[in-house]
């Protein structure tokens, strides 16, 4: 329905539109909004709880946007050999990487100029 606009709306995500495409901004496939999320500060931890003992990287405070954290985990998976996972947040989205990885993530964010804290 890309042929319709919005006239009137109280639902709160109808007020965060991308502002190249106008969709909603979880629904964005546009390159407009992927280059202009690089004002965020991603925060690494390390758990173990809940996981059988097992060791996960969790790197949170990503923009809610599906498509960037789909192409941005599929590739932090492959850099470090390793499975993983995204998840969107209430706030923000969450990368989690199996084992602790924290050395090649910090490479593959230093190349993309990405900002982190926790290192």
């Amino acid at each position: 329905m890309s042929n319709t606009r919005l006239v009137f709306s109280t639902d709160p995500r109808d007020q965060v539109r991308c502002s190249g495409c106008h969709k909603l901004k979880d629904e964005c496939q546009c390159q407009v909004q992927e280059s202009a999320d690089k004002s965020f500060v991603v925060v690494f931890r390390l758990e173990k709880n809940g996981r059988g003992g097992k060791t996960v990287t969790v790197m949170e405070g990503f923009p809610r946007n599906e498509n960037l954290l789909k192409t941005l985990c599929k590739e932090l998976k492959a850099k470090c050999g390793s499975g993983g996972t995204y998840l969107l947040g209430p706030k923000f989205g969450v990368i989690e990487i199996q084992g602790d990885k924290r050395d090649a993530l910090k490479l593959v964010f230093d190349k993309k100029t990405i900002k982190y804290k926790g290192v």
